[in-house]
């Protein structure tokens, strides 16, 4: 394996395959990280300490998080808003809420189902052209489903397939371009673009019902589909890399040797299986309790609304506090939210309790993530890294939301009332407390002193 040396070229970011070094490069090198069960040194290790401290922390980086953060409004705020569109083809179509969470489920699951080879895509063509294609296919995604309103089929082809495709290129160029601009910075660097998300979510929520009760499901998913392409398009320009990513392995298998990356490739495949299921439920929830579908809607927003603070406030915590503590802090109080505030929340007022704080724990997942994998294992070899531990995410996001479903269907449906919907929730919250023990070990495995930065 080739030794880094000052000679190193500053205008690419190489990404060699992970290995150990030898004592005597140790001692020249004295990066290292003798943990146990980490790695101990690498060459993309060193290699990112040399690149992050070239980082400009600014400059056409705030750009950049401009566009990033447009782009996110879309991709994530569409995702999420799913369920005001559920609610909609529920209630005027017949169809199944669990069938149609499926539908929903399966936009963000190919951000899983892709998430490797989407790491290579963005090497090959570059992060601006992979950024318009993925927002001129989630655009796409929607306005043809405007015209497969009276096909499961043909909604799972359209919004599922093809605007998934465009989510998932999406979340790739928005995860790994902000690593190259920040890094005594990055964790508020990828709260500000996460945060766009969640903002988007608050204002998709409201023009989806007011398209809905104007001009029905079919335009309304066709309006989403052109706003989307007139937006995000010439956002998605702006976003360029600093330096050019050369190819490497799609997979790094021997990451799994580490154990801190092994768990927290568990974390967040467990995280994700509640992620969904609030957004997703809360119209539902909300008709149950016998409350307008604007009450659904309004909701929504306001979860999305504290999913973009919470994202946004994750960011600064991961500066000051350290990315793995505001990781196990967020999953932490999502878990307590849902298992506390939701089972009790028969009216409107513990209801918007449990939407503020669990849509902040909820954003503060997304945001932390990138921040954690950067941090903690090279920003050299953030795509390859996030491109496999958001593989694990497949089955939390296609499953997570239909799961609930079933159970909610499985214990009487709209029609039982809010009880019914109390094992799902249950559901819910377990696997967001498996995931807080899973962040805790993360957390322990890297630094054992608890009022460590880490």
């Amino acid at each position: 394996m080739a030794t880094i040396t000052q000679t190193l070229p500053t205008t690419a970011v190489e990404l060699p395959t992970l290995g150990q070094t030898s004592n005597e490069e140790r001692q020249r090198n004295p990066i290292t990280s003798s943990a146990p069960g980490s790695i101990v040194v690498d060459d993309v290790m060193q290699q990112s300490l040399i690149a992050d401290s070239q980082v400009p922390d600014g400059g056409y980086g705030w750009v950049l998080i401009f566009a990033c953060a447009v782009v996110t409004w879309w991709f994530v705020g569409a995702s999420y808003t799913w369920g005001v569109m559920q609610a909609e083809l529920v209630d005027v179509k017949g169809y199944s809420s669990s069938t149609l969470a499926f539908v929903g489920s399966l936009c963000p699951a190919c951000i899983s189902l892709l998430a490797v080879p989407n790491a290579t895509v963005i090497r090959k063509i570059g992060a601006r052209i992979t950024a318009l294609l993925g927002i001129f296919l989630l655009g796409l995604g929607s306005i043809l489903s405007g015209f497969a309103t009276d096909s499961v089929v043909g909604l799972f082809m359209t919004w599922g397939f093809v605007g998934g495709l465009g989510t998932s290129l999406c979340f790739m160029v928005v995860s790994v371009t902000p690593a190259q601009y920040f890094k005594a910075k990055r964790g508020i660097a990828n709260g500000i673009v996460y945060a766009g998300g969640g903002l988007g979510g608050t204002v998709i929520s409201f023009i989806l019902d007011a398209l809905l009760q104007s001009v029905g499901i079919a335009w309304t998913f066709r309006i989403l589909g052109f706003l989307i392409m007139g937006t995000g398009l010439p956002a998605a320009w702006l976003i360029k890399e600093r330096a050019p990513i050369k190819p490497t392995k799609m997979v790094e298998w021997s990451l799994f040797k580490d154990v801190r990356f092994a768990v927290l490739f568990a974390v967040g495949a467990i995280g994700t299986f509640p992620l969904f299921v609030p957004a997703f439920f809360l119209p539902l929830y909300t008709n149950s309790l016998g409350l307008p579908s604007s009450a659904g809607a309004g909701l929504v927003a306001a979860f999305n609304f504290s999913s973009a603070i919470g994202r946004l406030s994750c960011g600064f915590a991961c500066d000051k506090l350290g990315s793995l503590n505001t990781l196990f802090l967020s999953l932490l109080l999502s878990a307590l939210s849902i298992f506390v505030l939701w089972p009790v929340s028969s009216s409107i007022g513990p209801l918007i309790a449990f939407v503020i704080i669990n849509g902040s724990a909820n954003g503060g997942f997304f945001s932390t993530m990138p921040t954690v994998v950067g941090n903690v294992f090279g920003s050299a070899r953030v795509s390859v890294a996030v491109g496999m531990i958001v593989s694990g995410w497949l089955g939390g996001y296609l499953l997570g939301a239909p799961i609930a479903g079933y159970i909610l269907n499985a214990s009487g449906g709209q029609e039982g009332g809010v009880g019914a919907y109390r094992p799902a929730i249950f559901y819910a919250g377990s696997m967001a407390t498996a995931a807080t023990v899973l962040a805790a070990v993360v957390r322990i495995k890297v630094d054992r002193r608890l009022k460590k930065t880490v």
